[in-house]
């Protein structure tokens, strides 16, 4: 076994981990805080790949800005438990036949497959880090502008929105 297929392992048993202990966690703060080390490790699975500027905005963008965002809302809010919810009728049994047909999915996948498609290689052209930073800022600035702008207002829109939600009035 490679160092690389033990990291490998090691990675995608946290990052299920993490993924898992988001989704059945009761208090959003401790959710949000797994999802910020489930995005950890998916930056490390970039890093193993050869891909270190994806990883390092992985960790800056969603690990950083988002997740700030994300839990500066949650506490805004006030929402750091989630309230009950009501058990729909037949709401298990879905559940569980979801679950079945995605077992089912998974082995066919598994034995269906012969041979394996294709070798996912390290890309040439990303060998150079400065050069393909530069094509991406050109590309981002350039092509992409209006849809880079369009983003940032509706980050801006959505945490003037939170702030609005959770103002109090003044004497009441």
């Amino acid at each position: 076994m490679s160092i690389d297929l033990i990291l490998f392992l090691i990675l995608a048993v946290v990052a299920v981990a993490t993924a898992l202990g988001m989704l059945l966690s009761k208090n959003a703060v401790y959710s949000a805080l797994f999802l910020v080390l489930n995005f950890a490790a998916i930056a490390v699975f970039y890093l193993l790949l050869g891909a270190p500027f994806i990883a390092i905005s992985q960790v800056t963008v969603y690990a950083g800005a988002i997740m700030v965002l994300f839990l500066f809302v949650i506490m805004l809010l006030g929402a750091e438990t989630l309230a009950p919810s009501k058990v729909l009728r037949g709401q298990g049994w879905a559940a569980f036949g979801l679950a079945v047909v995605l077992v089912a999915e998974t082995v066919y996948l598994l034995v269906s497959r012969h041979a394996a498609v294709g070798v996912i290689a390290r890309p040439d052209a990303f060998l150079n880090t400065m050069d393909s930073l530069r094509e991406i800022g050109k590309a981002l600035f350039i092509q992409y502008l209006l849809p880079f702008e369009v983003t940032s207002i509706l980050l801006l829109v959505a945490m003037v929105g939170a702030i609005v939600l959770t103002r109090r009035e003044k004497g009441g």
